[in-house]
């Protein structure tokens, strides 16, 4: 068995590409390229109404060899304010949870336990608010709770961190329990200057390596460009 996995993050602008189209099955063909084990999305929802999946589950199944991790909230929405995880089918849910954080702005984190590599990895996935303020107080209770997860195993955190700042800000809130991972710059799209879009992890993971997914598809998909990092489980 592969000691080894692949994990993504991925903020996909509600589907809307830089060329104003709405393209679902777009962003799942990025997906095919990246060939992630675990994708953890941003903007996972429609804002308004009924905060409907804007990846129709019939393409996800029928498209892709992800599952979504069920996290039972709203029945058409895939995510939590618009959070979501995708799992390949040789992963293993074992559990899933949502976590209300501060905000200023209706924003929370969307967990999962999978099973993979021959390891229960626990996983993060989260876009942080736009006010440095904000976001400094919901990396302090993300980090804590990721810390006591960390205690059972090995642990991912992705997502959106809108942050600007290369050491400061949320980084140093979740610097004292995680590696922060620099993959590269993945906004806007295409032309890249924000890392924004970051991976972090405990010490029970060594990073083999990471990066931003750059493709002719990738650049109008979304106005992010998908970032990945592989681990090997200690």
């Amino acid at each position: 068995m592969a000691r080894s996995f692949k994990v993504a993050s991925y903020n996909i602008h509600k589907g809307v590409g830089t060329d104003r189209k709405r393209d679902p099955a777009r962003i799942l063909r990025v997906l095919q390229e990246v060939d992630a084990d675990i994708v953890c999305l941003q903007e996972a929802d429609l804002r308004f109404g009924t905060r409907a999946s804007v990846l129709p589950h019939f393409l996800i199944e029928g498209h892709t060899d992800y599952v979504p991790v069920p996290l039972d909230v709203q029945h058409d929405s895939m995510g939590w304010h618009g959070n979501a995880i995708l799992a390949k089918r040789h992963v293993n849910i074992v559990g899933h949870d949502i976590i209300h954080i501060p905000c200023l702005e209706p924003r929370g984190v969307v967990t999962a336990r999978l099973e993979v590599a021959g390891a229960q990895v626990s996983v993060f996935g989260m876009h942080l608010d736009l006010s440095g303020l904000w976001r400094v107080r919901q990396a302090r209770a993300i980090a804590a709770l990721a810390d006591v997860a960390r205690g059972q195993g090995p642990t991912v955190l992705m997502g959106d961190l809108n942050e600007w700042r290369a050491n400061s800000g949320c980084f140093r809130e979740f610097g004292k329990h995680f590696t922060v991972l620099d993959p590269g710059p993945s906004f806007p799209g295409r032309r890249p200057l924000g890392r924004l879009d970051r991976i972090m992890h405990c010490g029970g993971l060594v990073a083999n390596g990471c990066g931003v997914h750059r493709s002719a598809l990738a650049t109008t998909a979304s106005d992010h460009l998908p970032v990945w990092a592989e681990f090997g489980v200690g």
